[in-house]
């Protein structure tokens, strides 16, 4: 069988079995629960809470605590070191490397082969067979994929493991169908030194017939504006005519949208979204130009959701699927392949639709702006400068947010260090645009800025172009999922900005 035709009969396929859990979303869910405890009920973990008793998800929640990174790690240090069957019935050889606690510079997820195979590849092969659903002519195969994707070392505590970014943790596994079509050189995609790498991934993939990219969207404009160094060309596809596709995730897309449509001026060009982190690959976009993914519910993932005045309760409530509201944020619980059970990755969302089940990521629990009850997620600071950008032609590249505490006046506000490609045309209008759209998403934000009697307007601070990458680069936080913080309810990350001088 041509290979086009085996492709097109495994994306139908998948297609259907989509449709099949769009349609009976509780049942999908519940066969989900029911697999993830039986398999699980001789581990350690399994037996400390008589998984083997468990008939249903009230009495799992009822019996198991919800857990945070400090809850599991114990387990992770005895795997790290090479024990088994503790949280998960396989052997666990893989350890995703993220952003760390208070208690630590990095969290170690676990990523179970099932994991891989089951969720992370899916994800990826999901948004690929959407793709050639909305566009049924494409020929991705027959060029390249460029993977931006991190870099991974061999654990320190054991030999026959591996840490590094997730995205690095698939590099390594990917199965060979996908390996024959991948750039760069798995040595350039796993090395650690992201400005060496940048410079050598550009160099071979610049002649290479690239047809789709997957990564970080800022780490990817990075890559594409060396590639256009390089080749002195106006704009992408005059590097790469076939380039169709863009997989992106990790941060909202909406601050560099503009920046992509500029670098790839293609009314056909496609841009699909995946929710993918470290403890699972949870939602992909179904429709183009959406601004919503579709929850995957058979992925292996079991989720419960959290009303958010019961984060940080001793004893918090959760819902099921069945009974959240669209419209209503919640922090994501999810119960996982690898091992992780009712465990809260730190995610908030919000349901677009319940039939299907469509959410957005609103943010994080614990990145926001609530010094003074306005509850400022980044959701709304993304969508107040995309509304800016688009009323004063600015291009933004990055930005940061935090508090101003109350002065003698007791009053507060908002500051901002923002860098653009493109300045405003207007810096008073942008500013101005930023708080109004901002009011009109969050109804606690206004009532706070109703008159200045709580909030100050905005204080906006424009930093010069490459501030950003030089003040991650300090932080040892270049490249892979490392991200920009948005938000922050206090002002270290405004004042290490601020003082902070480019070499």
């Amino acid at each position: 069988m041509p290979v086009n035709a085996l492709f097109s009969f495994l994306i139908r396929k998948r297609l259907q079995q989509i449709e099949l859990f769009r349609d009976n979303p509780q049942l999908t869910q519940l066969e989900t629960f029911h697999h993830l405890v039986q398999q699980a009920r001789y581990t350690e973990w399994g037996r400390r809470y008589d998984y083997s008793s468990i008939a249903d998800p009230d009495t799992y929640r009822e019996r198991v605590p919800v857990q945070d990174y400090e809850d599991v790690k114990p387990y992770v240090q005895r795997m790290r070191k090479g024990e088994q069957n503790l949280l998960w019935p396989t052997d666990i050889r893989w350890f995703a490397k993220s952003s760390g606690t208070t208690s630590d510079r990095s969290k170690y997820i676990p990523v179970s082969r099932e994991t891989l195979e089951e969720c992370h590849y899916m994800g990826g092969k999901d948004l690929i067979a959407l793709h050639y659903q909305q566009f049924p002519e494409s020929k991705l195969y027959q060029g390249m994929s460029l993977v931006v994707g991190g870099s991974s070392t061999i654990e320190p505590l054991r030999p026959d493991a591996y840490t590094g970014d997730l995205s690095a943790i698939i590099i390594r596994n990917l199965p060979i169908w996908v390996e024959v079509r991948r750039i760069p050189s798995i040595e350039t995609a796993l090395m650690d030194n992201w400005e060496h790498k940048i410079e050598k991934m550009a160099r071979e993939s610049m002649r290479e017939d690239v047809r789709s990219i997957a990564g970080v969207p800022s780490w990817t404009l990075v890559l594409l504006r060396r590639i256009l160094e390089i080749t002195g060309k106006r704009h992408i596809l005059e590097v790469w005519p076939n380039l169709e596709l863009f997989m992106h995730g990790g941060v909202s897309f909406r601050p560099y949208r503009g920046q992509f449509e500029a670098l790839i001026p293609s009314p056909t060009m496609n841009y699909l979204e995946s929710y993918n982190a470290s403890e699972g690959h949870f939602g992909v976009q179904d429709r183009r130009g959406a601004d919503d993914m579709l929850l995957m519910l058979d992925y292996g993932i079991f989720y419960e959701f959290m009303p958010l005045d019961q984060v940080g309760r001793e004893r918090p409530k959760t819902l099921l699927l069945h009974e959240v509201v669209a419209g209503t944020q919640y922090a994501l619980v999810i119960s996982t392949n690898s091992g992780l059970w009712r465990y809260m990755p730190g995610d908030t969302v919000r349901f677009t639709s319940t039939a299907p089940y469509r959410i957005q990521v609103s943010g994080r629990t614990k990145s926001y702006i609530n010094t003074f009850g306005e509850e400022l997620v980044v959701e709304n600071a993304d969508r107040g400068m995309q509304a800016a950008c688009a009323a004063t032609g600015a291009v933004l590249s990055e930005y940061t947010g935090g508090p101003v505490y109350m002065d003698t006046d007791a009053r507060g506000g908002h500051e901002w260090i923002v860098e653009f490609s493109e300045p405003p045309r207007d810096l008073a209008h942008f500013v101005l645009v930023l708080d109004d759209t901002m009011r009109s998403l969050n109804s606690d934000y206004d009532a706070k800025r109703r008159g200045d009697m709580a909030l100050r307007p905005p204080v906006l601070h424009v930093v010069e172009p490459g501030t950003f990458h030089a003040w991650m680069k300090r932080r040892g936080k270049l490249g892979g999922q490392n991200k920009v913080p948005r938000l922050s309810n206090d002002r270290s990350i405004l004042e290490a900005l601020l003082t902070f001088e480019p070499a």
